[in-house]
């Protein structure tokens, strides 16, 4: 009797089309997760210590700053991972009594159709500009 251990080419076949087929649904989603998980831990905390160097400057200045070097917030205009770059606009009356610091996709990140921007002003509101078909509510 001849006892033959192992698998059958059509059986390895069948595991790698499932292990195929997993990967195919699993994905989109992980890829999803991911920029999600970017937009939080890149663009909100970077927004956030935006906003902390913004007020520092006030209490030192009594006016806000578009300045991000030394002389300014003393802080990059880009997160750390290269996926946001941000931009300081003044307000109010008298000017500079007011800012809004907008957060704009950049790499990889601007496959994050929900939130192409993220926009938050010294008030504290906050708002989001969608990419194409993407939803805006899902941002904050």
């Amino acid at each position: 009797m001849n006892n033959v251990k192992g698998f059958t080419l059509v059986e390895l076949m069948i595991v790698v089309a499932i292990i195929g087929i997993v990967g195919a649904i699993a994905l989109p989603s992980y890829n999803k997760f991911m920029l999600h998980s970017h937009r939080a831990d890149d663009g909100k905390v970077h927004l956030a210590k935006i906003i902390d160097r913004q007020e520092r400057f006030y209490l030192q200045n009594n006016i806000y700053t578009t300045d991000f070097g030394v002389a300014g917030l003393n802080i990059s205009p880009t997160s750390p991972d290269s996926l946001y770059t941000f931009a300081i606009t003044l307000a109010g009356v008298p000017a500079g009594q007011a800012y809004n610091v907008v957060a704009t996709a950049v790499g990889t990140q601007v496959n994050d159709v929900d939130c192409a921007t993220l926009t938050i002003s010294s008030t504290g509101q906050k708002s989001a500009t969608p990419g194409t078909g993407g939803d805006a509510t899902k941002c904050w």
